[in-house]
């Protein structure tokens, strides 16, 4: 027996329901399932990257589960449900692609004898363009800004990048790094006067301001931030994975180790990849 995408949304409503759902999925809301849905379509891209074809389906199905959560909310708020999801998604695709179908209905096709590469491929990417444009006109309220069309969906540190990069290209900007550094100590100090208040909720936002002024000391620096922190997270990765073998080594279990132990095997990595740095 195979199951099939009623089956997947029939799933989901019993998860989420009052009585006999699962208390996680219950405890769920729109906020607290947007890094679940980053995180499934990094894993996605990452199992391509791998050519890992084996683990693609299953990280598809994870992907999928997430559109299946949104639509759930929706439903159960009266706002929208999946099947809204698909007539809305299926509507764009038809009225961006009139090369494909001419008439605007998924039954409609190209002339007889005029195939996909005798269709100008500038002119489709013009005509996309062009569409998309038209469509942000319509959702538009306000005047254009020099904001406009910086994707949401991007994670937060490149947005943060391209946002202030935006707001600098019209003057709106420290003239050197040494005022991008003092305005991260004065976040980093209002951090720390939130934190002395016992004021947690304040303290999780200047944390906020302090990393998008560490993003504007990349960007002023010609560094990617994204590509900044990826470099830490594999150097934290390498050396925490050296205090694990070395305690392993040592016949230490993690979890039994002391702070000082693991610092102490820390610095050692630390050192040896300094050593094997050419100066």
């Amino acid at each position: 027996m195979r199951y099939h995408l009623d089956d997947l949304l029939t799933l989901m409503q019993v998860l989420r329901d009052a009585e006999q759902g699962c208390p996680w999925d219950l405890a769920q809301d729109w906020d607290s399932i947007v890094p679940h849905t980053i995180e499934e379509a990094y894993e996605v891209a990452d199992a391509i990257e791998r050519r890992a074809f084996d683990e693609l389906p299953g990280e598809l199905g994870d992907l999928l589960f997430q559109v299946v959560y949104y639509a759930q909310f929706g439903a159960e708020q009266q706002r929208f449900d999946f099947a809204d999801i698909v007539d809305t998604l299926t509507t764009k695709m038809l009225r961006r692609h009139p090369h494909v179908f001419p008439d605007g209905t998924l039954a409609s096709r190209r002339p007889p004898g005029v195939s996909a590469e005798q269709v100008q491929t500038q002119q489709v990417n013009s005509r996309w363009e062009a569409l998309k444009a038209d469509e942000r006109a319509d959702r538009a309220s306000q005047p254009p800004s020099v904001l406009d069309d910086v994707p949401r969906t991007l994670p937060a540190l490149s947005r943060a990048a391209k946002l202030s990069k935006r707001a600098a290209r019209v003057g709106f900007d420290w003239p050197d790094a040494r005022g991008v550094i003092a305005k991260i100590r004065e976040e980093l100090e209002e951090v720390e006067e939130a934190l002395a208040a016992g004021d947690q909720t304040h303290a999780q936002e200047e944390v906020g301001d302090l990393l998008f002024a560490v993003t504007n000391l990349a960007r002023t620096l010609n560094a990617d931030p994204e590509h900044c922190l990826r470099a830490t997270n594999a150097k934290f990765e390498r050396r925490f994975r050296y205090v694990e073998s070395e305690l392993n080594a040592a016949q230490r279990p993690l979890v039994e180790a002391s702070l000082d132990e693991m610092e102490a095997h820390w610095q050692v990595a630390k050192a040896q990849e300094k050593e094997r740095t050419p100066n």
